[in-house]
């Protein structure tokens, strides 16, 4: 894929006081988004609640967000489950949508083998003409997809890109040195960001991005023109916004954020419930510090 973005927000999915998706509010925030430099966005990951959202409120969001956005960004949907054949019957559907691109995440719950991820992402694969970015988050899944495992799967024309969010350095190194020079890695997690840049990876799939996407712009390219000092001035500045957005499940501290900045993201989908105090605290303490709250 020519012109792969570097920063892409896992979008959040905004509701309706009844808890129905605001499609109209979806609009918006992509929009606005791009504005504040966003090259591309993923509908439907772990931040915008998948796992409460029906199949036909995702195709909806899918459909509804590229038509808004156009071309200007990539809108990647989040297609993945953990029933390899009811995510290829999804895919399929979800790349007739209009969507640049998918990502799948590796199947939670289930734990496969390595040789199990690899025929689960082969058989989506041939499902759709799309490119794919894989997504390995162990911490969510309970299974890592190790670098062997996705230099095999590299192989496969569609799949192009790595969303990387074990937070292990070393894997990441090794996956840098394995994977072939256009097999685009991305950081899974804001704080890394920089770091995974210096290993010589892409960009990010970022949540952060929805508060301060321009300075995280600011900083990948500042890194990229090798003003690493600058880099490391906005890293250092915004690592306390990367914290305190994990401080619980995400995404309940950026829609916390959001709403308290005034860019409404609407309610949480149980399980999900709102934050305690003592983290609303952190939050705001946050926020205050970038100047993003008074």
């Amino acid at each position: 894929m020519n012109n792969f973005p570097r920063l892409i927000t896992a979008m959040v999915t905004p509701f309706n006081d009844d808890y129905s998706v605001d499609f109209e509010g979806a609009q918006e925030l992509a929009v606005r988004l791009i504005t504040e430099g966003n090259d591309g966005l993923v509908i439907s990951g772990t931040t915008g609640e998948s796992p409460t959202l029906s199949k036909q409120e995702k195709l909806d969001l899918f459909k509804v967000i590229k038509e808004r956005v156009g071309s200007r960004a990539q809108i990647f949907a989040g297609t993945g489950l953990n029933d390899s054949l009811a995510t290829a019957r999804f895919t399929e559907e979800a790349s007739l949508t209009g969507v640049d691109g998918l990502m799948l995440v590796t199947p939670y719950y289930n734990k496969p083998s390595q040789a199990g991820l690899y025929q689960h992402f082969k058989t989506i694969a041939q499902a759709t003409d799309l490119p794919i970015i894989l997504y390995n988050v162990p911490g969510r899944t309970a299974v890592n997809l190790f670098p062997e495992t996705t230099a095999k799967l590299a192989e496969i024309p569609n799949i192009i890109a790595l969303k990387e969010a074990s937070g292990n350095l070393d894997q990441v190194s090794t996956l840098r040195t394995i994977l072939p020079p256009d097999f685009y890695i991305l950081s899974g997690d804001d704080s890394l960001t920089l770091p995974m840049l210096a290993l010589g990876c892409h960009g990010v799939i970022s949540v952060a991005a929805h508060l301060v996407g321009r300075q995280m712009r600011e900083m990948i390219n500042a890194y990229l023109i090798g003003d690493i000092a600058k880099a490391a001035q906005i890293h250092g500045k915004l690592f306390p916004l990367f914290k305190a957005l994990f401080i619980v499940s995400n995404p309940i501290p950026v829609k916390t954020a959001l709403n308290l900045v005034g860019k409404p993201a609407g309610k949480l989908r149980l399980p999900l419930v709102e934050p305690q105090d003592s983290e609303v605290q952190i939050i705001k303490k946050a926020l205050r510090e970038i100047g993003l709250l008074a």
